[in-house]
């Protein structure tokens, strides 16, 4: 170690250390970072700024001594992080405030993320914002029910903006109000401050849980105002609309809506294979379609709670040493009490028919006859539509129901409505509706 610099032996280190991280980690972290002195087994490297400092010393402390020793085969090296000279984070100092900015999960990117008439606008406007961060939709405000993709949506973005050389603070709510009751506890409110109006971006998931939450509900308030008006990038989710939150001030909820809210919907039949078809793959696992298409139509308001299923059936098969057939994921999604948390029965055909009739003011047997004026096509296409995406039925079940008519035309016609769906938001209210009386 004698015969190295601070900035040879740095920069070893850093050829090591590209190797065990991630390379948008590494370029977050570790590039702009340069050995700035060495004494007596106590390396100080120079960083940036304040974040990388106390980043690095509470996340990566271990892994860069761990190196540190495998190159000097001295187990008292020691490692501390300076910013302009002045020694920011001592070694002895862990920093109870500090978020994990680039805690991301590694699979919630952007090519991971099923795309369908669900939350097409959502993932559009997310790839946006990581694109042009601070300069559109400005806050993102993302809402949809439990298990939907919000999270991960929030998290690609992060993945992205992070790998434009970014300074991305993605945490939960939770997480943030838990830190300013600390920060105030401690009397370091100028450091938590600092913290979450300095980054380039801030991610924040599930804002409702600071609901009621006075002081939080403050503090949040005037830290998206400086990161607003300094033009940095916010992105928000929840389970619920801004409008819905309870006990929000009216101010922070009109801030909330400033920029874009954009929702996420449970997906329809063809997203949910969609899903699992891709997480199939990505476990290596090779179902048939007659599978697929069984957990799917089980599963109809939660991704989570889909992959959960396809995790069953996959596991029922590799216990039984055998290859995944239709009875084996029947039996399995069975035993294992697969019922998608959903406790109410599927609506009957004669039922969806009914409820679709009366939203077309027309009749079932207008449905299932030879109409062909524009509002009964348009029925009898939704009609097919539903009866796929809230039954059991087949195609060829869903043919014979209305009228005996051929299979093809029902698969042409849930092509076309899914389609026009993807444009037109009064059909999509008139489907929501509908669905609405069927679970009712």
């Amino acid at each position: 170690m004698k015969n190295l610099s601070a900035r040879e032996l740095w920069e070893t280190a850093l050829g090591e250390l590209q190797i065990q991280v991630s390379r948008p980690n590494y370029r977050t972290w570790f590039e702009k970072t340069e050995g700035s002195s060495l004494q007596d087994n106590h390396l100080i490297v120079s960083v940036p700024n304040t974040f990388v400092a106390e980043y690095l010393d509470k996340s990566q402390r271990a892994l860069i001594e761990k190196t540190l020793m495998g190159i000097t085969s001295s187990a008292d090296i020691r490692v501390s992080f300076q910013v302009n000279g002045h020694l920011e984070v001592p070694s002895h100092r862990k920093s109870p405030l500090t978020p994990a900015p680039s805690n991301l999960n590694p699979n919630y990117v952007f090519r991971n993320f099923v795309v369908g008439n669900n939350n097409r606008i959502a993932f559009e406007a997310a790839r946006e914002v990581a694109a042009h961060a601070g300069q559109s939709f400005n806050p993102l405000f993302i809402h949809g029910g439990v298990g939907l993709g919000k999270t991960h949506l929030l998290h690609a973005i992060g993945h992205e903006a992070i790998a434009n050389r970014m300074l991305v603070c993605c945490l939960s709510a939770e997480q943030f109000t838990n830190e300013f009751i600390t920060a105030v506890r401690e009397r370091r409110m100028d450091d938590f401050r600092a913290r979450y109006r300095q980054v380039d971006m801030l991610l924040i998931d599930d804002i409702s849980f600071i609901s009621g939450k006075e002081q939080t509900e403050e503090c949040f308030f005037h830290t998206f105002n400086d990161l607003h008006n300094a033009d940095k990038q916010i992105v928000i989710t929840s389970n619920q609309a801004p409008n819905e939150i309870p006990l929000v001030e009216e101010r922070l909820r009109s801030r909330l809506q400033w920029g874009l809210v954009a929702d996420i919907q449970p997906p329809d039949f063809e997203t949910r294979l969609a899903v699992l078809k891709a997480k199939a793959e990505q476990k290596g696992a090779s179902l048939a379609p007659d599978i697929l298409e069984l957990i799917a139509q089980q599963i109809k308001n939660n991704i989570r709670e889909l992959e959960g299923s396809l995790n069953r059936v996959i596991a029922y098969a590799r216990l039984l040493r055998a290859s995944p057939t239709l009875t084996m994921a029947q039996e399995a999604l069975k035993n294992m009490g697969s019922t998608g948390g959903e406790k109410t029965q599927l609506p009957s055909p004669s039922f969806l028919l009914q409820a679709v009739a009366d939203s077309f003011h027309l009749t079932p047997e207008d449905l299932k006859g030879s109409r062909r004026d524009k509002e009964a096509v348009l029925a009898r296409r939704v009609a097919m539509y539903l009866l796929r995406q809230e039954t059991t039925y087949s195609i060829t079940q869903i043919a014979q129901e209305l009228g005996g008519r051929d299979p093809s035309s029902v698969t042409h016609a849930c092509k076309k409505l899914a389609a026009e769906l993807e444009g037109n938001q009064h059909l999509r209210r008139v489907l929501q509706d509908i669905q609405k009386k069927l679970k009712s």
